[in-house]
């Protein structure tokens, strides 16, 4: 399956290119630390998309999904220029929570990684269960 923003593999991970900028990069263009986590939050809501599951649309239900939790390894630099994949996949879907694996790798090698698990809350900061429908749609391939 493709979609706009990445393609969707049949065992439910999505997969997401990304080029390196100028604006994503240090003096040394090498990417900087924190272009890395602006990558996961796109390859993120790529794969969301891809499920059908669209932040506007929950917002209009007074929801959204917020990171509790981020673990980030560093293993290689990517420097500018460079044609980068985002892979998202599930990794476990919980009450009002789910946690997703990702992963930044080039030519087939892990450049960063990380785990984030995610809540879904009301505008008013409230954790809220993750309903019946959006979990059909999580685990959908």
């Amino acid at each position: 399956m493709t979609a706009f923003g990445g393609t969707l593999d049949d065992e439910g991970t999505h997969r997401l290119p990304v080029r390196v900028c100028f604006e994503d990069t240090d003096f040394s263009t090498n990417v900087y630390h924190a272009a890395y986590l602006k990558f996961f939050e796109r390859g993120r809501t790529e794969f969301l998309r891809a499920r059908g599951i669209h932040h506007a649309d929950l917002a209009a239900r007074d929801m959204a999904f917020a990171v509790r939790d981020m673990s980030v390894s560093y293993d290689k630099p990517a420097k500018i220029d460079d044609l980068l994949e985002v892979s998202t996949r599930l990794e476990a879907m919980s009450g009002a929570r789910f946690v997703l694996e990702q992963s930044i790798t080039k030519d087939g090698v892990t450049l960063c990684r990380t785990q984030v698990t995610a809540v879904l809350l009301t505008m008013a900061g409230k954790p809220v269960r993750l309903p019946a429908e959006l979990r059909a749609l999580f685990t959908s391939a």
